[in-house]
């Protein structure tokens, strides 16, 4: 084969973390296809409890604690998605919620279309605050998934009382 048969270097949008994302993109479109959305995101839950196990005991074991306080959660949370270029931010926080805002998914725009992978966040989110505060119930109340321009996400941290609209998924210490 002569050098005349090899192709130039070519400027294509072809790197690891595209092509990540392009992965996980697909196998959610392709499960979301396949099985529907409700058990998509459910798979998607399995994989980001994981996900939230590992990345609470990483940030106890880089802050020397057993648990983390609800501030500490709440800046976790923010910093998490920092970390992988996601822009969160605390609208709102008390002992009963964390409101969090969001401009920049991490998964840019592979994620237009692709709910379930939202479930990444909601289970993250849920694994984290659950297993330093004892529950949690998120909300993805609004998402970039889904069109909207920015992401708004409620962590509840007591359950809902009796009369009160209950939406999101419940988190528990275990």
């Amino acid at each position: 084969m002569s050098n005349d048969d090899r192709i130039p270097v070519l400027e294509l949008p072809l790197e690891r973390d595209v092509f990540m994302r392009n992965l996980i993109r697909h196998l959610s479109g392709t499960l979301q296809d396949v099985v529907g959305l409700e058990e998509a995101s459910g798979f998607v839950s399995v994989v980001g409890q994981h996900v939230g196990e590992e990345i609470n005991s990483a940030y106890c074991n880089a802050l020397h604690v057993d648990s983390l306080s609800r501030e500490q959660v709440s800046d976790v949370l923010v910093d998490l998605k920092r970390r992988i270029l996601g822009d969160f931010y605390i609208i709102e926080e008390d002992d009963e919620k964390i409101v969090l805002g969001n401009r920049q998914c991490p998964f840019e725009d592979k994620v237009l279309g692709r709910p379930a992978m939202c479930m990444m966040t909601s289970n993250v989110f849920g694994v984290i605050s659950s297993q330093n505060l004892g529950y949690s119930r998120v909300e993805l109340d609004k998402t970039i998934a889904n069109g909207d321009a920015e992401c708004r996400v409620v962590v509840h941290l007591k359950p809902a009382t009796e009369g009160e609209k209950s939406v999101g998924r419940e988190y528990y210490h275990v």
